[in-house]
């Protein structure tokens, strides 16, 4: 077999490891899926780029910080509940919601014991991202989720997957969320 040749099984078994990982993994992180490939920095990210302009792959990137990628067969919906609760801290506070059917600002904080600035940005991506809905009272704000069946339903079908621990080890660390 030439040189040819085994590159272009190499390239293959490496795109076909990716494909899987995101399958396991949907909304997976580029440092996550560089962690669990073993490629280098290079490939990876040579990969990714040909996966996604042939539509293997669905991208999304927000804010051009946050990139995520998806297995095709992941409707919008469920990428925009996954790229949250990917999260620890996000997925703990979705499901303190979904537990009380609506909470308070300081009945989160409480829960979660993180600052509030950290709670609040959590919650502020949170809705942005169409998950939670925010009441005005008079003295505070009531928050709630829309559509708990789709939140319920995707924790239940991509929980298993939720092993971002490293990712959400160097948030917590260096405070970049």
């Amino acid at each position: 077999m030439d040189s040819y040749q085994n590159y272009q099984r190499s390239r293959h078994g490496s795109k076909s490891l990716i494909l899987n990982q995101i399958e396991e993994s949907p909304g997976i992180r580029y440092r996550e899926l560089l962690r669990l490939t073993g490629l280098t920095n290079g490939g990876l990210e040579y990969h990714l780029k040909i996966l996604e302009k042939s539509h293997q792959v669905r991208v999304d990137r927000h804010d051009g910080r946050r990139t995520r990628y998806y297995s095709l067969n992941i409707s919008v919906e469920e990428s925009n509940i996954l790229g949250c609760v990917r999260n620890r801290v996000a997925r703990q506070i979705v499901s303190f919601i979904l537990e009380h059917d609506s909470c308070t600002f300081g009945e989160i904080v409480g829960f979660i014991q993180k600052a509030p600035s950290t709670v609040s940005w959590h919650l502020k991506r949170i809705s942005e991202a169409g998950i939670l809905s925010v009441s005005y009272g008079q003295d505070s704000q009531l928050y709630g989720i829309i559509s708990s069946h789709a939140i319920n339903e995707v924790l239940r079908k991509y929980g298993n997957s939720f092993q971002e621990k490293v990712t959400d080890a160097y948030y917590e660390m260096f405070g970049e969320f």
